[in-house]
């Protein structure tokens, strides 16, 4: 199981927020690059990284930072945020970035998500963001009538790399990571399950890694890598089955 840590980018600089409200967002390093950079000495196999600005605006609004990120180290990245045109798609995936992560185009238009999957396979991802069970989009700021499980079943043969679901509620919350429903979605799925939303503890790991045969890949973590709430040493072991 896949441990991604987080960069969230907003004006250019690594933050985290609270339930993805842009108003509650705490600056944790200016430079995006050197927190990767971190990262990856850390012993860490991915970067996942957000244009959190860009999920607002619909376009790319950090392409700077992400630059950096991808000049800086040599993990493979993950991105998501903004990205609503095949052009946006072809751009980063040409840039170097490994995956990009498709959400609120998803819901929009699938089409073009399935037309994304079957050009680069491999190196496309959904971003699922729920809310009460409900897709929520453009940068979490609406929520859909659309349920998570129904939206993630019409993907099931587009040859999606994985399914990213975030608990809203839980996001950046330090509540502990919704375990449950994540397990019962990636049971459902055949297409692999990243968990996202709610990790603050080891113990939160722990019960994911349990669960990791109902079809759950990875995992992204954020505020508690952070604020040291997690060991990176600890918490690779534990998705490694070491711990």
């Amino acid at each position: 199981m896949i441990l991604y840590p987080a960069i969230d980018l907003k004006d250019g600089q690594c933050v985290r927020l609270v339930r993805g409200d842009m108003d509650r967002a705490t600056v944790f390093n200016l430079d995006p690059a050197e927190q990767a950079a971190a990262f990856a000495a850390q012993g860490f196999a991915w970067i996942h990284v957000v244009d959190l600005n860009g999920a607002f605006a619909g376009k790319p609004v950090n392409a700077a930072a992400v630059e950096a990120v991808i000049d800086r180290v040599d993990l493979p990245v993950q991105l998501g945020g903004g990205i609503r045109d095949l052009a946006t798609i072809e751009h980063w995936l040409s840039r170097g970035v490994s995956r990009v992560v498709l959400g609120t185009v998803a819901l929009r238009h699938p089409a073009l998500v399935r037309e994304a999957c079957a050009a680069f396979p491999g190196r496309v991802a959904i971003g699922i963001d729920a809310r009460g069970g409900f897709v929520a989009v453009e940068g979490w700021a609406e929520t859909s009538t659309v349920r998570s499980l129904d939206l993630a079943l019409k993907f099931e043969d587009a040859g999606a790399a994985a399914i990213i679901f975030t608990d809203i509620d839980r996001d950046g919350a330090m509540g502990g990571l919704n375990v449950e429903s994540t397990a019962d979605l990636a049971f459902t799925l055949t297409t692999p399950v990243i968990a996202s939303g709610g990790v603050s503890t080891l113990a939160d790991l722990q019960r994911l890694k349990a669960e990791e045969a109902s079809g759950i890949a990875g995992v992204i973590v954020g505020r508690a890598l952070y604020d040291g709430r997690l060991d990176p040493a600890r918490a690779l072991a534990v998705l490694a089955g070491d711990g």
